[in-house]
């Protein structure tokens, strides 16, 4: 039946003509009998997902089903977010709301299962009893074929969905209670396959074709946790809480996708997404370099002055700021908000704030330089990292993950320092040499 109580027009209740004049769009909220023992399960959001996604899937093959996508009418592909795939169950964010998915609208409480529905009718004409009568039929014959489908997906299936559901928000829940901020099971997929309508990568799908799985080096100290709601057991690579870890390879090996996965680890997925056994704790961060105007930013851990240009002090600085004084101001505000995890990607960094140079003024502290001087400067933050060429920094990394041919290694500290060691000994060998030939 039609959800009276929960009409909110004209947001997700409306009967409307199209901008063209050829389609009646429409969205409805509808009340229909939840699956057997989901209405007080606390992955209910799973079954929720398992039941849109069969509907979706039956629209071609359903007629009465097609006007969710708009078919007979001239412009379906005006009401393809209704039925593109998602394999997102839940976030913290506004994310993919505009896609048809768990959410809000669409759950499942004490009074049943929620579900918000729309798309398209061709125009059946200037309104009358006949065409009123038209679209109540069309409408009533859509409510059915929704609920039909829903009462066939198998329980096994919304069983599954829930307890996987339940997996990552109590694995989420037990996370900081063992000293970590995220946990990324074996298995992993992190890469994404990016559509028109899902063209970020916390709502984009799996990558087809070749996928490298994810596996911890057992020189990372891989563990073992228990999911609470299937009772398997996975192994898997912990971020503790505190740590510096650093994702090191070479280009286009995978870093930011794994940095952008763990960001992705805040929402809760589907099976087949590739991320479901990904899982962060809310409140990740992240620190790019972009140029706005700062007002009272702090970049006192960086700057002991300010440029020209910029008005205040390094405790309170106005102005048009650089990239680099406003990741400064990212990174500390995040560091002051005890942020459990601060995410720093080499490709969106400003790295004259990473790194020291030789041509950089001594008023600048950077983050390499903090890490090896001030440590306890950062606090309980996790810092993760990618980066390929920043030597100096990696070198101030607890635990670093080599990505190389997308699969993961490790990479020992103390032999990366040492390596590094030598490699700076060539250069100075190769500068000596420069100089020796400049005097000839």
């Amino acid at each position: 039946r039609v959800d009276l109580e929960r009409l909110r027009p004209p947001v997700n209740t409306y009967l409307v003509r199209s901008l063209d004049k050829t389609a009646l769009r429409f969205s409805l909220p509808f009340l229909l009998t939840p699956p057997p023992g989901t209405a007080s399960h606390p992955g209910a959001d799973g079954a929720v997902w398992a039941v849109i996604e069969a509907v979706k899937a039956a629209v071609p093959v359903e007629p009465a089903l097609g006007p969710i996508a708009g078919i007979g009418t001239e412009h379906p592909a005006h009401c393809q977010q209704n039925v593109e795939p998602v394999t997102l169950i839940a976030s913290p964010g506004a994310i993919g709301t505009d896609l048809w998915r768990p959410g809000d609208d669409n759950r499942i409480d004490s009074q049943g299962l929620h579900l918000v529905v729309r798309g398209a009718l061709p125009y059946p004409g200037p309104p009358g009893r006949g065409t009123e009568r038209e679209v109540a039929e069309r409408l009533g014959v859509l409510l059915e074929a929704v609920d039909r489908v829903a009462r066939r997906v198998p329980a096994v299936e919304i069983a599954a969905a829930c307890a996987l559901s339940l997996d990552q928000k109590a694995l989420r829940r037990a996370l900081p209670g063992v000293g970590l901020v995220a946990f990324i099971a074996d298995g992993t997929r992190p890469a994404r396959r990016f559509t028109r309508l899902r063209g970020h990568h916390r709502i984009a799908g799996p990558k087809e074709g070749v996928h490298v799985p994810f596996r911890c080096p057992r020189e990372l100290d891989p563990i073992e946790v228990e999911l609470e709601g299937s009772g398997r057991v996975v192994t898997g690579l912990g971020l503790r809480r505190g740590e510096v870890f650093a994702v090191a390879g070479s280009n286009a090996e995978g870093k930011s996708t794994l940095l952008q996965a763990i960001v992705a680890g805040q929402d809760d997925h589907a099976a087949g997404d590739g991320r479901e056994l990904l899982v962060s704790v809310n409140g990740v961060v992240g620190a790019e370099a972009n140029e706005q105007e700062l007002v009272g930013a702090d970049v006192s851990l960086f700057f002991q002055s300010l440029p020209p240009g910029l008005s205040g002090d390094p405790r309170a600085a106005y102005g048009r700021g650089s990239g680099s004084l406003v990741m400064a101001e990212k990174i500390q505000a995040a560091i002051r908000a005890a942020a459990p995890i601060l995410i720093i990607d080499e490709d969106r960094a400003a790295t004259n704030l990473l790194v020291p140079g030789c041509l950089q003024r001594g008023e600048v502290t950077p983050l390499s330089t903090l890490l090896a001087t001030r440590r306890q400067a950062i606090g309980d933050t996790t810092i993760l990292f990618a980066a390929s060429s920043l030597d100096v920094l990696i070198a101030q990394a607890d635990r670093i993950l080599l990505l190389s041919g997308h699969e993961a290694q490790a990479l020992d500290p103390r032999e990366f320092r040492r390596r590094l060691d030598r490699h700076l000994v060539g250069v100075r060998e190769l500068l000596a040499a420069q100089e020796r030939m400049d005097d000839c």
